[in-house]
């Protein structure tokens, strides 16, 4: 059976204070939760009553084989998590200083397992039969994760939905792109030409076009290929619009932060079920919106993500309770 959603990407273990508002050099206590983004979103969407698995690489170790079980306790299928020997699984600390500093800390070295994905290991059949299939900018930055990226994109051709998130983060590319985004933007270039949607807030969508103003960026993101653009604007909502002339911007949904982590994976799971069902780019924001400030009012990612019934009450309630 075809799966509702495959990502690509990133995962790790998630390791956040048990207390906010403290330094992390003066937290005492953690807890531990599966992390990285083509994880969450897969969980995300999971969640949301869809059939999903994740491609992905881990550390032949413990935080490896935690992953998997936190995966499968999901409902995330696992078959295309491997296991790369010599290299540790990843770990992500943050702190947490609510309503809108979370600074994250990446231990990555000497390389992600998750940026060893080779393009030779790839089943492309079911990304090409899977009705919508994700993968991230971060998956660009280093080989092989980039070619074998571009490889399942190419392959895929745009059948059905295929989600590019730009996922702009400079700290996990090497120079010169660590440093000058427009060491980049080729690569998401190409990744764009092979995309039917891109996702991605203000510095994202930037790094990709090099606009940052949301409408005009909206419209190179078109123009480089894509159907369908979203762009987030923080407090100012998000703005929608496709190659038919739909558009849609819509406020974000009021709610207490606890920890913005994770909500954009939330929003993006939320996104691809709006999408498959068919929904108009306004309903498909506003129900994506409302799952990411759940999760933005819980502490934990993956574990955070809603149900139906949780998105639908905050949707009736016009905010998180």
């Amino acid at each position: 059976m075809a799966y509702d959603l495959i990502t690509m990407g990133r995962i790790g273990v998630d390791l956040y204070p048990l207390q906010t508002g403290v330094p992390l050099a003066q937290v005492s206590s953690f807890g531990k939760f599966l992390g990285g983004s083509a994880a969450n979103v897969a969980i995300a969407a999971a969640r949301l009553g869809r059939h999903t698995a994740v491609i992905t690489r881990t550390g032949d170790d413990p935080f490896g084989a935690y992953l998997h079980e936190a995966l499968r306790g999901f409902g995330v299928d696992d078959r295309w998590v491997t296991p790369v020997p010599g290299l540790p699984t990843p770990v992500t600390f943050c702190e947490v200083f609510p309503p809108d500093d979370f600074p994250l800390y990446f231990y990555r070295q000497p390389k992600a397992p998750d940026l060893e994905i080779d393009a030779h290991e790839l089943d492309l059949d079911a990304i090409r039969e899977a009705r919508a299939f994700w993968v991230t900018g971060t998956g660009l930055s280093e080989e092989p994760s980039r070619t074998a990226t571009l490889a399942a994109l190419a392959h895929r051709a745009k059948s059905g939905i295929t989600v590019f998130d730009l996922d702009w983060r400079p700290t996990l590319w090497n120079d010169p792109a660590r440093t000058d985004p427009d060491a980049a933007r080729p690569f998401y270039a190409e990744a764009l030409r092979h995309a039917t949607v891109a996702v991605g807030n203000l510095d994202e969508v930037e790094v990709a076009t090099g606009l940052r103003e949301p409408h005009a960026a909206a419209r190179a993101l078109l123009a480089a290929g894509v159907e369908t653009a979203v762009v987030k604007q923080g407090p100012k909502g998000v703005l929608a619009v496709n190659s038919g002339g739909e558009a849609a911007e819509v406020p974000p949904l009021p709610v207490t932060v606890l920890n913005g982590l994770g909500a954009g994976d939330a929003f993006g799971g939320s996104l691809c079920h709006g999408l498959l069902e068919g929904w108009s780019l306004e309903t498909t924001v506003r129900h994506a919106n409302a799952a990411g400030a759940i999760v933005a009012s819980r502490l934990e990612c993956s574990s955070a993500m809603p149900t139906r019934d949780e998105v639908a009450a905050a949707l009736d309630a016009g905010a998180v309770l």
